[in-house]
């Protein structure tokens, strides 16, 4: 008998052959609520810690660390387990074998390995194993018996093959020993070097929620990210409205991991990780524990690393851009390791190794300029730091110039390419710092700037942030209160200004809340201040923060209706790509099919979400210039084709336009004749978005005019 054979038979002498009236009523709440068979245990460690703390034992604390091990254990075989199960697809025995003896429902999601039988033995081994000495033989085995009477009642209920229970089990024992060993490593570490321990295990964890976050989250590819993964499809120096930064990451991203999410977004996973890491050695360059003689002895230099490193991850402003691959991921660790590098150098400036700062500040500046172009608000907050310090003196050298010259040689290939293409570039970014319409005031403009500095910041931390950089002006005199001062103020108030001549976006003025940050967690935590109002106020603004980053996260909880919720924005795409690559499949054996919208967003979301990645275009109804614009057009590519295929080959179209519209006047002729659909996303049975579909059968020409506005 096979494997196979031996498997299913023991499955039946489970299932049928052990079968019983106290079973039958049993094992389906075991198999269901077994976990509440654990309470007792846990509730008896508690019990347990709390009696003998009063022997002055530590046990309670140990105890709520490995309940702690225990569910990251559970959080972590439940993913893995769920990954595996998807890879191996083994249907479950409820749903092939006939005369199962099902006690349960019989879900749809595969078999192997059993997710009940990973989870409880992972959960349950860290309160076995690390119980050893601390509670007697038998109560201690009681997670154990446990989990197994979990596993056994998987098979009992008909739902597991033996196999995938053992496999369960093992896989669960596997990772709560992984676990295990990670947190044993991190408390030995925590003791030579508790902050950065905490810092890199926080990393850690957050990395792997967003890695999860990223594959099994609500959130589609937002249309910005799959634009900039058009870029990636097409390598050059430069692009319309952005540098080449994001395409070459997106591209090293993808080519590791494939034209997929997770290929896209993986890289901001790592340049958040990055961020925080830079900005804690920033902030120990420049508050170090050990305190110059004169200096208060109260302000550790590491604990205010810490927490200025931790915050940077819960802002709301931040925090999207550990999953969210857009060019801001990337521009905002480029800034931090200009800080990081430029506040090195000045110190530097007198030793022999000082030029070579310089030398690498230009080099990063210069990656932050083909990343985002207000990178360049680095170079005036830098040389107003310098002009009002005691380090004027370096604008008397060469260095800082060096590191200007090496920057803009870095920037060089935006230069070529805006060369090459009419200065487009130039023209984009005067169009949207509204540079046409002159010198105007708008109230409204800039009270929906303020509002919206406010809400990504949270109010309280918004108001706490901006009195610790002025409060620390006054109170502690010097530089490192000035180089908080000068890279804050100046882009705030940019933007500020500029927001009463014209719309400003949310996020453009995020670079001055990096020392912003550091201001807040030295004045109001790292320095000794009478009582604990100042404390308190910064832990619910902390508090505060983490609440609304978790509800950006996971918008339903809430329930904001669709127009009010900014996250919308990434859901539904994937349905609309599924549905057009139906429509495209039947057409497609007529002949050639081309994909296209008048909108960017919509036609980069096809691009990607339609089966095979096809290529798409940006037909200009009257919008502003894109990068589409810059590429290949229909009409060019129909003669190629007909040029290659014959003059009589047959050319279809699919366009797709959001809202419930009539196509357009300028592409009725486009095509011999067309046909419309309506294709409503629905989400949780409430509307999410509409789009007009129109079918469009053998493609004539597409004469439209260059766009006009940039």
């Amino acid at each position: 008998m096979d494997l196979i054979g031996l498997d299913r038979q023991i499955f039946f002498l489970i299932n049928h052959g052990l079968s019983n009236v106290f079973f039958d009523k049993v094992m389906p709440f075991v198999t269901a609520r077994g976990y509440l068979l654990l309470l007792p245990y846990i509730f008896y460690l508690f019990y347990k810690g709390y009696k003998e703390r009063k022997n002055g034992r530590n046990f309670l604390s140990t105890a709520s660390w490995i309940l702690f091990v225990s569910v990251a254990s559970f959080l972590l075989t439940d993913w893995i387990t769920t990954e595996v199960k998807n890879i191996i697809g083994r249907i479950r025995p409820c749903n092939t074998l006939e005369g199962v003896n099902l006690l349960v429902g019989c879900t749809g999601s595969y078999s192997l390995p059993s997710n009940h039988a990973s989870n409880s033995f992972a959960f349950a081994l860290p309160l076995f194993y690390f119980m050893r000495g601390r509670i007697s033989s038998l109560p201690r085995l009681y997670p154990a018996i446990v989990a197994v009477l979990i596993a056994f009642s998987r098979v009992y209920v008909g739902v597991h093959y033996p196999s995938d229970v053992m496999a369960g089990a093992l896989l669960g024992i596997f990772t709560a020993f992984l676990v295990m060993g990670l947190y044993k490593y991190a408390s030995s570490r925590y003791k030579d070097s508790p902050h950065t321990t905490v810092l890199f295990s926080f990393l850690f964890a957050i990395s792997i929620f967003r890695i999860y976050y990223i594959l099994h989250g609500p959130l589609d590819l937002g249309p910005d990210e799959a634009h900039y993964w058009e870029w990636s499809r097409r390598l050059d120096l430069s692009y319309y409205s952005k540098g080449p930064m994001i395409a070459y990451l997106i591209y090293i991203g993808t080519s590791i991991f494939g034209d997929t999410v997770f290929g896209i977004r993986i890289m901001a996973v790592v340049f958040s990780a990055l961020s925080s890491i830079y900005l804690f050695k920033l902030v120990n360059e420049m508050y170090p524990d050990k305190q110059a003689k004169g200096e208060s002895q109260n302000a550790n230099g590491s604990s205010i690393a810490l927490i200025s490193a931790l915050l940077f991850q819960i802002i709301p402003l931040f925090a999207p851009f550990g999953v969210i691959f857009t060019i801001d991921s990337p521009f905002i660790f480029f800034w931090i390791l200009s800080l990081y590098i430029f506040w090195k150098a000045i110190f530097q400036g007198q030793r022999a190794k000082g030029k070579g700062q310089w030398f690498l500040l230009g080099i990063v500046v210069g990656l932050g300029l083909l990343t985002k172009y207000t990178t360049a608000f680095f170079y005036l907050c830098a040389f107003l730091f310098l002009l009002f310090s005691e380090k004027r003196h370096l604008l008397k050298t060469f260095k800082p110039y060096a590191a200007l010259l090496i920057s803009l040689l870095v920037f060089s290939p935006v230069i070529i390419w805006n060369f090459q293409h009419d200065w487009v570039t130039i023209k984009h970014t005067a169009g949207q710092a509204h540079v046409a319409e002159g010198i105007k005031l708008s109230l409204k403009t800039f009270l929906e700037f303020f509002g919206s500095q406010i809400g990504i910041i949270t109010p309280i931390l918004f108001v706490m942030m901006c009195l610790s950089i002025f409060k620390l002006q006054k109170s502690e005199s010097g530089l490192r209160s000035e180089f908080l001062f000068w890279f804050f103020a100046p882009v705030i108030a940019f933007f500020m200004i500029k927001s009463i001549q014209g719309k400003v976006q949310p996020n453009w003025a995020m670079t001055g809340y990096i020392t912003g940050i550091i201001a807040f967690a030295r004045y109001s935590v790292g320095k000794k201040v009478k009582g604990k109002g100042r404390k308190g106020l910064a832990a619910i603004a902390v508090l505060l923060a983490m609440v609304v980053t978790v509800i950006s996260h996971y918008p339903s909880i809430i329930k904001l209706p669709v127009k009010l919720d900014p996250s919308s924005r990434l859901r539904g795409w994937k349905e609309l790509g599924v549905e057009v690559g139906r429509i495209h499949d039947s057409i497609s054996e007529k002949g050639e099919t081309f994909i296209f919208s008048d909108r960017y967003q919509v036609s980069s979301e096809l691009a990607f979400y339609v089966k095979g990645h096809p290529g798409t275009y940006s037909v200009n109804l009257g919008r502003r210039m894109n990068q589409y614009d810059l590429w290949p057009d229909m009409t060019g590519d129909a003669l190629k084709i007909r040029r290659n295929k014959g003059s009589e080959t047959v050319i279809n179209g699919i366009f797709v336009t959001i809202g419930d519209v009539s196509m357009p006047a300028e592409l009725a002729g486009t095509f011999e004749r067309f046909e419309r659909k309506l294709f409503r996303v629905y989400e949780k049975e409430r509307p999410l978005r509409e789009y007009s579909i129109f079918i469009c059968y053998n493609f004539k020409e597409l004469k439209i005019a260059k766009p006009e506005t940039y």
